[in-house]
């Protein structure tokens, strides 16, 4: 019945995981990939902006932008005041484990250049990327 499947979920989260999302083919939840991205964040404050800029590599969709930005700061991951970010957690990617590299034919997911080398985040909530040298450092906030 179709209009069971459309009646959604007054939760953000639930909404914005039900196909809302864009993927790269493997199955995995948008908002816990952006939580964990955003837990991650290595400057002491980012613009609102900035966050949604990293955000974009995970959803293009508004809502599920949203749902990401809602639930890190109901987690605690990070604090929104006056459109700034602050990441609460302390935590940063380390290049030796969490980042893998792999050869191959691969589109930048965050400015869409051809690569031949793909950097990979390792989450715990999904692998996430590829990102060409220098947009793995911006979605890191190595730069």
């Amino acid at each position: 019945m179709a209009d069971d499947a459309d009646a959604g979920s007054d939760d953000p989260a639930e909404r914005a995981t039900s196909g809302e999302a864009e993927s790269t083919g493997d199955d995995f939840d948008p908002v816990e990939v952006g939580v964990e991205l955003l837990s991650k964040l290595e400057h002491p404050e980012l613009s609102v902006a900035q966050a949604v800029d990293r955000i974009e590599t995970v959803t293009t969709h508004p809502a599920t932008t949203r749902a990401i930005l809602d639930e890190a700061e109901k987690r605690g991951v990070i604090q929104r005041e006056d459109g700034v970010v602050r990441p609460t957690g302390g935590t940063y990617v380390s290049f030796g484990s969490e980042v893998v590299t792999k050869e191959g034919e691969f589109s930048c997911r965050r400015c869409g250049a051809s690569i031949s080398e793909g950097h990979f985040l390792e989450l715990d909530a999904a692998e996430h990327g590829p990102f060409g040298p220098e947009c793995i450092r911006k979605v890191t906030g190595r730069d």
